[in-house]
Formats: C-alpha cells, structure tokens, sequence
C-alpha cells in the first residue's frame, strides 16, 4: 500500500533520567524518576505524523531484541508501517536523555545500534515506497550518505522534502545535499551550526534561514521554542508564534512532533501559515506529557487545539 508520507530514521529505547541537574564526571547523585519508553527522532516523527492522521512508511534497521519488539509494538499502536529490517547480528539502539526536574529541558546521547548500518543499498531496496510518498523526511542520526540517497529517490518521484538536521550537524553539511531539501527545519541551536549565525530571535532567524536558500534549500523553518516558528522560502516570510496548550511537562519530544506534524499539514497540502499552526499544536501537546513517543497527540487533540485558537 502506498504512504503518503515515509520517513527514514533511528529508533532507539528511551531511557529517560529526571533530576535536579546532571552529574560532573566522576560524580554520583540521586534522581527523581526513570522511564524507558520508544524513541529515536525517526520514529519519533513517524508516530508523531502517524497519530496526527498521516499514512506513514518507518524506514530503519533493528536489532532481533527486547528494544527491537519495543519499536515494532509503537510503530502498530500508531498505525506506522514497518518498512525496514531485523538483523540477527546488530542491537536496536538506546539512548540517554537527562531531563532538568525544574524546567522539563533536556540533554542527550544516542547510539543508533544497527541503524549506524543504514547505507544506499538499503535505500534502494524501498525506493518504490520512497518514490510513491508525498513527503519524504529525514535527519541525521543514521548515515549520511543513505539521507542523501534517500533524498534523491524522494525528489525524482515528486515527493515534497523535509530535512530535520538533527542532532546538529559536526561537519558542515554539503550543499549538494542541501539542494535536495525542499525544507529545512532547524532549531536555533542547529540553524547556528549550520550557518554560524546566532540564533535568538526571530529577526535573526530570519539571516539564518536565508543563509540555507543560498546554499540550494527550497524553504527554511527555523523553529524557535516558545517563540513559535519563521518560515522563509525567499518570498513569504512568515513568523508563526506558538501555542500554550498547558504547563510544560517535558520538552524531549517536541522537535520531533512538530516535524511530523508539518509532514502531515504538508501532504494534505495546508498553505504555509496552516502548515506551521498544525505542526506547532502537535508540538504544543506533546509538551505538556513526558516521554517521547507516547506524548505524540491524536489529530482529534491537535484539531481541537486549533479551533480553540480560533
């Protein structure tokens, strides 16, 4: 069956740390609570626009382990098509996320297991579902290379790109690759990495966007926290703020919301200010619940969300 939106990614076991502060190396301290759940921003996004009322393909690699019947079970729950493999001779991977008690911000290292295999051939091999979908979305915790083929299955068959260069990148990232992007969709932290410039507004976001349609970006969303998100695609320049849905509980999941959700907005082709609003619900929900994937809302929350901001 076709996908209107596939997604390539990690997934990876959540193991989820909440205290007052992180240890100094070689330090001990207590914590208030541990979770473990599903993760991965890949997955992550997959849920997220799965829930949000997507038709969503999960391209991955998984371990035949605990972790890997984790992300199986998340992906049914959700109505996420596995589009991947097992293997026999590689983990699922996992990762570690310190939650600050007093703010709900976060800090985290991922090992991508088996996933860190992810390479073209792989891509090859589900280039029909990648060539049929809408939109096509990826990061960057699994191989480059295997984003850059899967961006240009993805443009060849007219599918709408979506780049979310997360974790931010250590390299700069080429602007061949950048060209297959029809958006982008850093946060400040990543827009800065990305173009050196500085973050903090949106007027400076605005420099920064632009920056990445220099180097061959269609359009860049640069997504701003409680200060909502800029849209620019050199022609509208649209800051679209954010919305309080309720107390922050967890900020872990909300880049990856958002993303799933403008994937979703994008594939029932909602106009760039609709597109922005729905994918900023889907994050503002996501907040108020801890966890990853388990805070992804349903399209039933995100639209009533909506119709109460009129």
């Amino acid at each position: 069956m076709p996908h209107d939106i596939v997604i390539l990614g990690v997934f990876v076991a959540d193991t989820s740390y909440r205290a007052d502060r992180q240890p100094r190396m070689g330090e001990t301290i207590m914590g208030h609570a541990f979770a473990l759940g599903p993760g991965g921003k890949g997955s992550n996004q997959a849920v997220a626009a799965a829930m949000a009322g997507g038709t969503v393909g999960m391209i991955t690699k998984l371990g035949r382990d605990a972790f890997g019947e984790m992300a199986l079970a998340t992906w049914d729950k959700a109505g996420v098509t596995m589009l991947g493999s097992v293997h026999d001779d590689g983990t699922t991977g996992a990762a570690y996320i310190f939650v600050e008690a007093a703010t709900g911000n976060n800090a985290i290292i991922v090992y991508p297991g088996v996933a860190a295999t992810l390479n073209p051939a792989d891509i090859d091999a589900r280039a029909d579902a990648i060539g049929t979908a809408r939109v096509f979305v990826t990061q960057l915790e699994q191989p480059l290379n295997a984003a850059m083929r899967a961006l240009e299955i993805a443009r060849k068959g007219g599918a709408r790109t979506i780049l979310n260069p997360a974790p931010a990148p250590s390299e700069p990232l080429p602007d061949s690759l950048l060209s297959l992007c029809d958006f982008i969709t850093p946060n400040e932290t990543e827009a800065e990495a990305l173009t050196g410039l500085s973050v903090t507004s949106p007027a400076e976001a605005e420099l920064a966007a632009r920056a990445l349609l220099a180097r061959g970006v269609g359009c860049a969303i640069v997504t701003l926290g409680e200060n909502g998100a800029l849209y620019c695609d050199g022609d509208i320049v649209l800051h679209v703020p954010a919305i309080n849905a309720g107390p922050v509980v967890e900020t872990t999941g909300a880049g990856d919301a958002f993303n799933g959700g403008l994937a979703v907005a994008l594939a029932e082709g909602m106009t760039p200010e609709a597109a922005l609003r729905f994918a900023n619900a889907t994050a503002a929900i996501s907040v108020t619940r801890p966890g990853t994937a388990p805070s992804m809302p349903a399209r039933a929350e995100i639209d009533a969300l909506l119709a109460a901001q009129g």
